[in-house]
């Protein structure tokens, strides 16, 4: 028997829904502290740590994006991975939309069983089961969403992701959802902020990657990765996707 099989899915049992559903009401987002059961969050913290075979993922201004699975990456030199952060850096400075990091994506390892019972197959599976979903529903008011798509990333030094706001032109996107898995004494000077932005630009809120926080917030709406500084000593590791209708 894998032993992965015997770690449930919890979510914390204290969680108050209804003065969660009245703050996210307020203002369409929301980061919700200590999120998952202790041991189900510190069983997917090692998984993203130590046990996720990472591939890449960017953008570079027009040319659209593009992502590498695990064997590809690993065969880039640390040259060619720079370069690539630096090709995307410079389509930003030119007012282009960009992104570097690190990515795992689970729906398609899922579909395809890139690696059959990985724990993060199993993961999928819970976010789309009624628990995870239910939750959603009850804190948004979005009572319309069936699945939730998901993606593991890991931002590294000096990955970002620009400012965008969610909406695509073939998948029904209602929440973005953020399940912040890095480590715990994550330093704000390490960046990696999901940064919330009004019409004029300002940063109206930044959530802070903090080690089990949900962050869940109504798509469409403008918002950003910040860099993760040169110094920043671990990845920012994250499970990230939406909530979406039929």
């Amino acid at each position: 028997m894998n032993p992965d099989q015997n770690i449930a899915f919890r979510l914390n049992p204290a969680l108050d829904l209804p003065a969660l559903a009245s703050q996210f009401k307020a203002q369409g987002r929301i980061q919700i502290r200590d999120a998952l059961d202790v041991k189900t969050a510190d069983f997917y913290r090692s998984v993203l740590q130590e046990r996720t075979k990472w591939g890449l993922a960017w953008q570079i201004g027009a040319e659209g994006p593009r992502a590498s699975r695990f064997a590809e990456t690993e065969a880039l030199s640390d040259t060619e991975k720079q370069a690539i952060c630096q090709k995307a850096g410079d389509a930003v400075g030119r007012g282009e939309y960009g992104f570097v990091y690190h990515q795992y994506a689970m729906l398609n390892a899922y579909l395809e069983q890139w690696e059959p019972e990985h724990p993060l197959d199993r993961l999928l599976e819970q976010l789309n089961d009624r628990p995870f979903l239910d939750l959603i529903r009850q804190v948004t008011g979005v009572h319309s969403v069936i699945k939730a798509e998901a993606q593991a990333t890991n931002f590294g030094p000096g990955h970002f992701l620009t400012e965008h706001d969610d909406l695509h032109s073939r998948d029904p996107r209602r929440v973005a959802y953020v399940l912040n898995l890095t480590i715990p004494d994550w330093k704000s000077e390490w960046g990696g902020f999901l940064n919330f932005f009004d019409k004029h630009g300002n940063i109206e809120a930044g959530f802070k990657p903090m080690f089990n926080s949900l962050n869940l917030f109504l798509v469409p709406q403008r918002h950003s990765v910040s860099h993760v500084a040169p110094f920043a000593p671990v990845g920012r590791y994250a499970i990230t996707g939406w909530a979406m209708d039929p």
